[in-house]
């Protein structure tokens, strides 16, 4: 099986598990909470809620680009807010059925992880508002080079 490309060339999941397992190993309690376990952080405490450089934020667990600094704004909710996904294709939506309502938990494409929530009381051009978790993300400012956590296709399942 040849690994799945976004529209922007990155490869993307499954990751192995023993990929997956190295890279958990980095995180440290808050981020694995809600990467791994589908946490929500408090609102009003993500140390991303009032970032306002310029840059990319990345999924903390596997590095894949997901959110501009462009498409960002201030939803009042507590949490980083995003119109748009980096591709549409780098952010999986999966229906979220628990305490009691029905909403769209986004996930990261490559490696699973848990990004937060997307709501359709966004600005245009999109009317979407990706609620993410700040634990789920790393900043990289505009300029540097975005990290590669997940090195090749090999680390992928079903290559190599």
């Amino acid at each position: 099986m040849k690994a799945q490309r976004s529209a922007l060339g990155y490869a993307l999941g499954p990751l192995s598990d023993e990929v997956r397992e190295a890279l958990a190993a980095d995180l440290d309690p808050e981020a694995r909470r809600v990467l791994l376990g589908s946490g929500t952080e408090h609102p009003f405490c993500g140390t991303l809620l009032d970032n306002k450089r310029r840059g990319t934020y990345v999924c903390r667990l596997c590095g894949l680009p997901l959110f501009r600094s462009s498409a960002k704004f201030n939803s009042g909710t507590g949490w980083p807010s995003f119109y748009a996904a980096v591709s549409d294709d780098h952010v999986a939506r999966i229906a979220d059925r628990s305490h009691g309502m029905v909403r769209v938990e986004i996930r990261c494409a490559r490696c699973e992880g848990h990004l937060g929530h997307v709501f359709d009381d966004g600005p245009p051009p999109t009317g979407e508002r990706h609620c993410l978790n700040s634990a789920s993300l790393h900043f990289v400012d505009e300029g540097v080079a975005l990290p590669v956590r997940v090195a090749d296709d090999a680390a992928v399942k079903g290559v190599g």
